[in-house]
């Protein structure tokens, strides 16, 4: 079978058999166009001719290449490939996985950056004025969206491309949220008293006008045409709300995810129970997060046992 052709057909099962999003199918094509391109400069065109050795010098070429790759990108690019090859050999159309010897880095273990919660207060008045207040009367109709859009991303420690694809629908349960993740998992999520309101003010005032400037669509945050908003928009708003508020720090829709995470296991949430706000299919994935709280008990009792120092 020709590895153009096996690529498309491991591409198509990943999408539409598995339901993986379109930002992991599009970054596995680019892995394995990658790989493709490395075998056809050495003279291999077909799935079967690939030889463990062959497999073994693409990872060891790829590992040492200059300017040295990220762990987690080695990674991706080694776990895209094995998984093209075991798909093939399950499927019957190749007689062996030659990608056996590949073996992924192991990536470095960092704890995510939060923010403090007095910084997470100051990021959202930058963003937009508190709803009820006497500035949202008079505020510009995107400053409302763009504070019920940082609520909304740190009330629920959503991702970005979870809460720019949200329908008004999925809000229309009260304090709870409908949002789908991964592999189009569904979960429900709670919303605090704060988020619901900005997404009250946002809903009455202003998405109405937007939705009136572009075509009809059941998404919940449009752009200033009435487009839906999208991931990079979100990302601008973010960085402007954070210059807004001086937060020097890096400051992405991640981070008000792992704000999210810390300040909920600091304030004596149950880590499994942020494994299942987070949509994490593991709660190893979880556990992370319980090391920035251990820092911050760390911190306590060093400053507050007699004899911790």
């Amino acid at each position: 079978m020709e590895l153009e052709r096996a690529v498309e057909t491991y591409l198509r099962h990943i999408a539409l058999e598995r339901g993986l999003s379109d930002h992991t199918v599009a970054a596995y094509r680019r892995d394995l166009d990658v790989y493709v391109e490395w075998l056809r400069a050495r003279g291999i065109v077909d799935v079967d001719a690939v030889t463990p050795e062959r497999v073994a010098d693409f990872g060891a070429e790829r590992a040492s290449a200059e300017p040295p790759p990220a762990a987690s990108s080695l990674a991706r690019m080694q776990s895209s490939v094995r998984g093209l090859h075991r798909f093939l050999v399950r499927e019957g159309r190749s007689e062996a996985d030659p990608s056996g010897r590949l073996r992924p880095p192991k990536a470095p273990r960092r704890l995510p950056k939060a923010l403090t919660i007095t910084q997470v207060d100051a990021l959202l008045d930058a963003a937009g004025p508190v709803p009820g207040s006497a500035d949202a009367t008079a505020a510009d109709p995107a400053a409302v969206r763009d504070r019920a859009l940082l609520e909304l991303l740190y009330a629920t420690g959503a991702r970005v491309s979870e809460i720019v694809h949200l329908d008004v629908d999925d809000v229309a349960r009260g304090d709870l949220l409908r949002v789908r993740g991964k592999g189009d998992k569904e979960r429900i999520v709670p919303v605090g008293s704060y988020a619901r309101a900005a997404l009250d003010a946002y809903l009455t005032r202003v998405r109405p006008a937007l939705a009136a400037k572009g075509r009809a669509t059941p998404r919940l945050f449009l752009g200033v045409r009435g487009a839906p908003l999208s991931r990079q928009s979100a990302w601008l708003i973010i960085q402007a709300a954070a210059e807004g508020a001086g937060l020097t720090a890096h400051v992405s829709p991640h981070t008000l995810r792992h704000s999210f995470a810390t300040h909920l296991l600091q304030g004596g949430a149950d880590v499994r129970v942020v494994q299942e706000l987070l949509g994490h299919a593991s709660v190893a994935t979880t556990q992370i997060y319980t090391h920035v709280s251990v820092d911050a008990l760390r911190d306590v009792y060093a400053t507050s046992h007699p004899r911790a120092r």
